[in-house]
């Protein structure tokens, strides 16, 4: 790629269980030869592209998703900061990304978390990929924060579930979003405590997103997850093959906009060459 070349950012959004449809995303992505240069992710988006990011195989990554019993990672105690402390969660994140830092990293990726003491969107780009993806998945008042050069980490989504403009930042001309959170259908079901928070959440984050983020973004993927709650794991394999549905439906479009800048060519156009 040469210096005239039109950079393309895939971001992956924040949606707990819902982010696990960024699995399908991307095997159909990959599928089809669309290019991308570097990676953003945020909260559960930021652990499937720091899996991808650190080597890991997607296809693999999808078949763990749907055997993993998520409950071995609740290590509940006296609440402080977290009913969660977070201590599993962080050593199976550091098998994952296979203990490798950014500097480590094939393809470059930020990850996004939310300084909970000051409001501020924090951007890593540098260190231990385990730790930034625990500080990005840490939904405030479930998982304890995590201490980071000073300041205290909690959930991407808290300062911007879908971080396109962190994209745009570092130089992206052609944006592809992947929101998973999207879903005008959606049946609230609050039964529980952690309902009562991912939905707080939720609710804050979709004003943002209205307000700002759709309209950065080249090409916007929405898996239709509306019937799928965020604490749902168990339907991991459902959320990966709607991400697979809404990829496909959206590949003709996302080629246009590649070819458009000549970063990616049609089976025609290559035969021709």
């Amino acid at each position: 790629m040469n210096d005239c070349t039109p950079r393309i950012g895939l971001v992956l959004g924040a949606g707990s269980a819902r982010g696990l449809a960024h699995i399908g995303v991307m095997q159909v992505l990959l599928e089809n030869q669309i290019p991308f240069d570097f990676l953003v992710g945020s909260s559960m988006g930021a652990l499937i592209a720091a899996v991808y990011a650190c080597g890991g195989d997607i296809y693999m990554t999808g078949k763990l998703a749907g055997a993993l019993n998520t409950s071995l990672f609740w290590d509940v105690g006296i609440p402080r900061m977290g009913f969660v402390s977070g201590k599993r969660i962080e050593h199976f994140l550091r098998l994952i990304t296979k203990g490798k830092s950014f500097e480590d990293l094939d393809m470059p990726l930020a990850v996004v978390t939310t300084d909970i003491e000051t409001g501020e969107k924090i951007v890593i780009q540098e260190g231990p990929v385990h730790t930034a993806v625990r500080a990005s998945i840490s939904i405030p008042g479930v998982f304890a924060p995590v201490r980071y050069q000073n300041r205290l980490l909690v959930d991407g989504a808290v300062a911007e579930r879908l971080p396109v403009g962190v994209a745009r930042d570092l130089g992206a001309e052609i944006v592809l979003g992947v929101d998973v959170t999207f879903a005008e259908d959606r049946k609230t079901r609050i039964r529980n405590t952690l309902d009562v928070i991912l939905q707080a959440v939720e609710i804050l984050e979709r004003q943002i997103f209205t307000q700002v983020t759709r309209h950065q973004a080249t090409v916007l993927i929405q898996p239709r997850l509306g019937n799928i709650k965020s604490s749902e794991f168990n339907r991991a394999e459902e959320c990966i093959a709607i991400g697979r549905e809404c990829a496909l439906a959206k590949l003709d479009e996302i080629k246009s906009v590649l070819e458009s800048v000549g970063r990616f060519k049609s089976e025609g156009d290559q035969a021709s060459v």
